[in-house]
Formats: structure tokens, C-alpha cells, sequence
């Protein structure tokens, strides 16, 4: 089974409150990243990509169970036979909305679902958002791999939980907003180098009532070394990346085996 996989991260323009026009951007992104002669293994967009942050109407915008976001990222990721994190979405389930990520594999399957953890209470995300209660885990050719979201990096033990039960890729979709780059590459970064994986984190860009988003999507190798980073427009970020390196890395600086969780954890 081959360790190479392809990505493309959709670094996007969200227009908060109008789920119509993200869905078309999004469709018409999604078709670019196909159309490239050398096609992506997996696709993934960014953190609420169908509402934005339109959160005192969200509960009127949000999909119902993600029906209509399954149903086209299903029929979308079969037809061109492509794993899709489909970055996360407003969510509406019974009289509650979470922010949700979906994943697919080359089939169409849902292999995945993880809604986030930690709310960011700067963004008022715990008024209005309800939080998820388990890891995001999946599994993408062969590998196994973990999802957070966005003020989910903050929290390293997630990661590292994640890492520890197998996981040499972490999937990040994002809304991380201006000023606030440096600790958008440092704590990924660090999240790489400390748990030895690759990080893929996909983040919007443009604006949204006072907030910027800058973009600066990034794809990390288990170094904390930056194979590929976008700039702040509207793109889609191409990497390469070998998964055989997760293992080489970890069999060069054993972390995992000199841990002493006996002392450090509760």
C-alpha cells in the first residue's frame, strides 16, 4: 500500500450567514482540485465553511444532521474517488448546533465524524455552539489519523492522546483570525514536532464583519518543518507528503518509549 499521499487544502473566502454562496465556492474549488493533472489523494476546506460565524442566526442557517453536506460530499469524493476532510460545518442536530467535521473515504463512505471539543469563548462560541465528547479518529490508506478544530491546538493533550493511539496525521480546519499568526505556526508546529506527525491544517482567509482571517494554510512533516504554506489570498494548497517519514522520525528520537506518564499525568 503506497505511503504517498497527495493533499489540496482549499483556503477559502466564507461569506457569514449565506450557506448558498459557500456551497458554490466550494463546489467550484473542489472542481479546480480534480481538474489538476497530477489529481489529490485528499481534499480538505476549512472550519465552518457552510455558515461562517453568523452565530445569532445559526441555528436557522445550520444543515440539519449535515444531510446536505453528506449527501454532496459523498456523491463528490465517489465520482472522483478522492478522501475528503470536509473541513467542519454548522450542524443542527435535535435543538442544538455543533461544528462539525465529516470525513470520506475514496468510496463515498462517512468513515469519520468529530465535532469540536474546546469552544472559543472570545468568539462567543459556547452561547451558541454545543461542544463534542470524543477524539476525531479515521483511518486513510492504512493510516491512522486524528481531526481537531481550530482552538482545539491549544490543547495539547488531545493531540497527544490522539498520537498515542496511532495517529501519524492530525487534520486542522480553521478560522484562526488576525493577530494571531505567530501562535497559529508555533502551536502547530509544536504539535508536529512533539508528537512526531504530520499536521495539515487548513485555515480561511478574507474578512468577516470586524475580523480578518489570514489564511497561511500549512502542511507540516514530523520535523515541525514546513513543506507547504499558502499566503493570505484565496488558493488552493498543493503538498506532497510520505508517511513513511512518521516512523523514521519516531524510530530516530524514541519520545513515545522514554515517556513517564506515571509522574506527569493525573
Amino acid at each position: 500500500m503506497s505511503q504517498q499521499l497527495r493533499l489540496a487544502l482549499l483556503q477559502m473566502n466564507i461569506e457569514a450567514g449565506n450557506p448558498e454562496v459557500n456551497f458554490a465556492k466550494l463546489a467550484s474549488m473542489l472542481e479546480e482540485a480534480v481538474s489538476q493533472a497530477d489529481k489529490p489523494d485528499v481534499i480538505m476546506f476549512p472550519e465552518m465553511w457552510n455558515t461562517g460565524y453568523a452565530l445569532k442566526e445559526i441555528k436557522t442557517i445550520a444543515d440539519p444532521a449535515g444531510e446536505r453536506t453528506q449527501a454532496y460530499l459523498s456523491e463528490f469524493s465517489k465520482k472522483h474517488q478522492v478522501h475528503i476532510i470536509g473541513g467542519s460545518i454548522a450542524e443542527l442536530k435535535g435543538d442544538q448546533v455543533l461544528n462539525t467535521i465529516y470525513a470520506f473515504d475514496r468510496s463515498g463512505q462517512v468513515v469519520a465524524d468529530y465535532s469540536k471539543i474546546h469552544l472559543f469563548r472570545l468568539m462567543d462560541e459556547e452561547k451558541y455552539l454545543a461542544a463534542g465528547n470524543k477524539p476525531g479518529k479515521l483511518t486513510i490508506e492504512g493510516a491512522e489519523a486524528g481531526m481537531m478544530i481550530c482552538y482545539d491546538i491549544r490543547f495539547p493533550e488531545l493531540a497527544r492522546k490522539l498520537a498515542l493511539e496511532g495517529a501519524k496525521l492530525l487534520f486542522v480546519p480553521a478560522e484562526w483570525p488576525n493577530p494571531r499568526l505567530h501562535h497559529w505556526r508555533t502551536l502547530l508546529t509544536a504539535r508536529a514536532i512533539e508528537n512526531q506527525m504530520f499536521v495539515i491544517a487548513c485555515n480561511r482567509m478574507g474578512t468577516s464583519g470586524d475580523t480578518q482571517f489570514f489564511g497561511h494554510s500549512l502542511v507540516l512533516d514530523p520535523w515541525g518543518e514546513t513543506i507547504a504554506e499558502a499566503g493570505e489570498e484565496e488558493t488552493i494548497l498543493y503538498a506532497d507528503i510520505d508517511l513513511s517519514l512518521v516512523d523514521s522520525v519516531r524510530a530516530k528520537i524514541p519520545v513515545f518509549e522514554d515517556r513517564r506518564p506515571s509522574i506527569y499525568e493525573a
